[in-house]
Formats: structure tokens, sequence, C-alpha cells
């Protein structure tokens, strides 16, 4: 990834990393808990909203080991969101 033109290392899970993908390719879209878990785990995956939540935080700390840490953004009530124009 880069950020601010420099290269930045994460170490995600799959699964980390799948969520990523699906908010940075929609970046300003809001997607719900109920679009991550689909696009994330699969249409009909026995997984429950907080465990997207808990990914999401996880994520985020991540990010923010990498100094990146506001890109994904909640909504509340909805959902998240990837801050458009975070990453070049």
């Amino acid at each position: 990834m880069r950020r601010q033109g420099r290269r930045v290392e994460l170490d995600l899970s799959p699964v980390e990393l799948r969520l990523l993908r699906c908010l940075v390719e929609q970046p300003g879209r809001v997607l719900t808990r109920e679009m991550l878990r689909s696009q994330v785990w699969g249409e009909g995956a026995a997984v429950d909203l907080r465990t997207v939540d808990q990914n999401i935080r996880r994520l985020r700390r991540e990010l923010g080991e990498a100094d990146a840490g506001e890109l994904i953004r909640t909504v509340r009530g909805i959902g998240y969101r990837f801050s458009e124009g975070a990453i070049a």
C-alpha cells in the first residue's frame, strides 16, 4: 500500500485483507455491516455482525501502526466507509 507517496507494509489476515479490499474498491461509499459480511465471508454466512466490527477494529489497529489509522470511518448506525483520496 502507498500512503502519501511512501510504501507502507501491512501484516493482515486473509479476512482483514478482503475487508480492506472491499472498502478500498469503493472509496467514499458507505458499506453496511451486512454488505461487508456478504462480500467478505460470502452470502448467507453464519457470521455475526459484531464480527464485522471486531475485524474493522483489528484492521484499524494495523493501519494505525502503519500511520494510516484514519482511513476507515464509522458511519454511525449504518456501517463504514473508506476515506476518498486516502491512498495513492
